[in-house]
């Protein structure tokens, strides 16, 4: 029997059956949404839930632990004397050469980060002359049909749907655990990750939204030992009810070379073995969870179920643009005691379309939530610009391992709290050590061109990938000089002000289809949200509470949360003793 220790690397703890953190009166790395509805905890309590069946449909993400979960659902079966026939889905899969025949365009060789988006669908995985021959035999109690895609074997009988959180794939990847979707090989983190980005999860995700409706059963599989699970209609009614009230995504950190202690110091909960935390995934609704609480028992499924529910009631006006992909991330970027940085860009939105079909593009923004008074920002290019000795020197850096005076081609501005420096795509930026970031963002995250990397090696002593000849196909070489302080660096304007606070308009750039607002009050407000998603953050103060009808809510400081575009308003009440600063971000009106 596989243990839990062998099948993921990571020292991050797993989410527990029951919530030990929402008492803490600081910055809670495990948020919950309470629901009214049961959240049951076992395998044996599932297999009562089946016992009178004749047929059970088992599909799932990938990723899921397939033999052990059958195991330990055999073993329930055994004690109950029920006669069980499994059929692995798998069985009907297409040969790992035919499918990698398939998606070889998708993967751009052997390149460390970057495919294509695959754009079919999770049937062309399998053998259509194979899922007819998975048939069922009298003499058995229960037939089981199981595995990713088993849904398509078009079985009588309820659904259950395995889902595992994106983070806890990429544990049992670096565990090499689990492979890619109809791959026999394990293949090296970066490919697997890449397979999985760009292949594995988009097909996936389809498949998911068509069986969103239909799951009869919801388990979260991430404890191989005890899972938790809820039934199919308390499940979607908790998503409603999600629609109508505030609630935080749950993050996940991760280490890298030039990470941070900002959030290591500041953040209860979080393993302090770790070497730093470079990132948190506050909000990136791809990689994202939501963790739902019910009678003590928490169960944790990814964010795009909301938007497979009803897109319209979690973005209002921006559904028709972005359907189901949400728009805008918020996640950290600590360099406190850390380092710089890449210098990088982004790719603009054809490229990004083209080259890797994504729909739009990594616009981003970097807030100063904190700061040393020695942290920089570099930001756009110096006014004498030679594009082609900038890209000889970079070339030299790489190839050479010349140091590049990095100043003499880039400039660098003082980083100041509740700065907001403009990182439109194709803009030349790296943040600097000494900062706590608030990297608000459109949502796509892994397209970062790196053009130098201060000789540094990845925390595994690699080289980090480096992408000079695709900057060099994004760059905007017009950021430069004057236009980078008055064009790249937010410029705030007071829109309103009453007794104890002021409503801030902190402009972004015109390729930015979001904006961002910051609330600056003693007391109270009210925000209407105009048929927006509101993503919001408490960055400076201590605690808010956040009123949405008869329900409150409360955050604290440095907690990203969501309020849903079908909430038409919200009151925001400052609980602690200082101003409190509120960031609200949403798409413009005019970009919707």
């Amino acid at each position: 029997m596989e243990s839990i220790q062998t099948v993921r690397k990571t020292i991050q703890p797993l989410l527990p059956i029951s919530s030990s953190y929402s008492s803490l009166p600081s910055y809670n790395i495990v948020p919950t949404f309470s629901t009214q509805y049961a959240v049951q905890a076992g395998y044996d309590s599932l297999v009562q839930s089946l016992l009178s069946e004749k047929t059970v449909i088992i599909d799932g993400f990938g990723g899921v632990l397939w033999e052990s979960f059958r195991m330990n659902l055999q073993r329930c079966f055994d004690g109950y004397s029920k006669k069980v026939s499994w059929y692995d889905i798998d069985s009907s899969l297409k040969s790992p050469e035919e499918i990698n025949s398939m998606i070889v365009a998708n993967l751009n060789g052997n390149d460390p980060v970057f495919g294509k988006k695959y754009t079919g669908n999770l049937n062309d995985f399998f053998d259509k002359e194979k899922l007819p021959l998975l048939t069922s035999d009298d003499n058995i109690d229960l037939h089981i049909v199981y595995g990713t895609g088993a849904a398509l074997s078009n079985w009588p009988g309820p659904i259950i749907y395995l889902d595992v959180p994106k983070n806890e794939i990429q544990y049992r990847m670096r565990a090499k655990s689990i492979a890619n979707l109809g791959s026999e090989e394990i293949l090296e983190n970066t490919q697997m990750y890449k397979r999985f980005y760009f292949v594995d999860w988009p097909v996936l995700n389809k498949h998911k939204e068509v069986l969103l409706s239909k799951i009869n059963y919801i388990v979260d599989e991430q404890r191989i030992d005890e899972i938790t699970w809820m039934k199919g209609d308390d499940f979607r009614n908790t998503l409603d009810s999600m629609f109508e009230q505030p609630f935080r995504a749950k993050p996940w950190f991760e280490a890298g070379i030039w990470g941070g202690n900002w959030m290591k110091e500041r953040f209860k909960g979080l393993p302090q073995q770790e070497i730093n935390y470079a990132w948190s995934f506050e909000l990136i609704t791809p990689e994202n969870g939501i963790v739902l609480e019910g009678n003590h028992h928490l169960l944790e499924v990814s964010f795009d179920f909301l938007l497979f529910r009803n897109n319209y009631k979690m973005l209002g006006k921006a559904a028709g643009r972005f359907g189901n992909e949400f728009p805008i991330r918020f996640d950290f970027l600590d360099t406190y005691d850390g380092g710089n940085l890449s210098i990088q860009c982004h790719p603009r939105t054809n490229y990004i379309q083209e080259h890797f079909g994504e729909t739009f593009t990594q616009d981003e923004t970097y807030y100063i939530l904190d700061c040393e008074p020695d942290a920089d920002v570099y930001l756009g290019f110096q006014e004498d610009i030679d594009a082609n000795e900038f890209k000889q020197a970079l070339l030299d850096a790489q190839k050479n391992g010349v140091e590049l005076p990095i100043e003499k081609y880039v400039q660098k501005y003082k980083a100041h709290k509740h700065d907001l420096f403009l990182i439109p795509n194709g803009t030349v930026h790296a943040s600097g050590k000494n900062n706590m970031v608030l990297e608000i963002s459109s949502t796509p995250y892994i397209f970062t061109f790196k053009m130098y990397d201060w000789l540094r090696l990845d925390l595994n002593g690699n080289p980090r990938p480096i992408n000079i000849e695709h900057a060099f196909n994004n760059l905007h070489f017009e950021y430069k000089g004057d236009y980078v302080p008055e064009n790249l660096i937010s410029h705030p304007k007071v829109i309103r002000e009453w007794p104890g606070g002021r409503m801030m308009k902190l402009p972004t750039h015109p390729e930015h289809f979001y904006t961002v607002d910051r609330y600056e009050f003693d007391h109270e407000i009210i925000i209407y949200t105009n048929g927006q998603c509101h993503i919001c953050m408490l960055v400076e103060g201590e605690t808010v509470e956040v009123k949405v009808g008869t329900g409150n809510s409360v955050f604290q400081y440095a907690e990203t949360f969501l309020i849903p575009a079908a909430v038409e308003q919200y009151t925001v009440r400052n609980s602690g003793a200082k101003k409190a600063f509120l960031v609200v971000a949403y798409v413009k009106e005019t970009c919707c």
